[in-house]
């Protein structure tokens, strides 16, 4: 491995666990994600809408390590309310909502279409 990748390797890997230990929304998705991706590789269903209930997953874990990227770098600005830091903030949740909704119709819609073959 190269040096440049196990650098960067390293940074995820340290993001990852500020996120654990300083977001509360991320440890409790990651405890999601710990029960929901083990079922969907158990269910018996095509490999596809595996891959797509294993990827929105990991979608809102992306959008919420963003999000908290976003809520730090605004903090890290000033910790004085203004409208921009507001909007910044709030459009971020957003994001993460619409990444909760998108998961939840796609784990939806593969579970149904399985229990209706049932």
């Amino acid at each position: 491995m190269s040096s440049r990748l196990a650098k960067a390797l390293g940074y995820s890997i340290e993001g990852i666990a500020t996120a654990w230990s300083t977001e509360a929304s991320f440890r409790l998705e990651v405890l999601f994600a710990i029960v929901l991706i083990p079922v969907a590789c158990v269910l018996p269903v095509p490999v596809l809408h595996r891959a797509l209930l294993v990827g929105g997953i990991m979608f809102v874990l992306v959008i919420e390590l963003l999000n908290s990227s976003i809520e730090s770098a605004i903090d890290r600005i000033s910790l004085e309310h203004h409208p921009l830091a507001k909007k910044s903030k709030d459009t971020g949740s957003a994001a993460v909502l619409f990444a909760i909704t998108i998961t939840t119709l796609l784990w939806g819609a593969v579970l149904a279409t399985w229990l209706l073959k049932l």
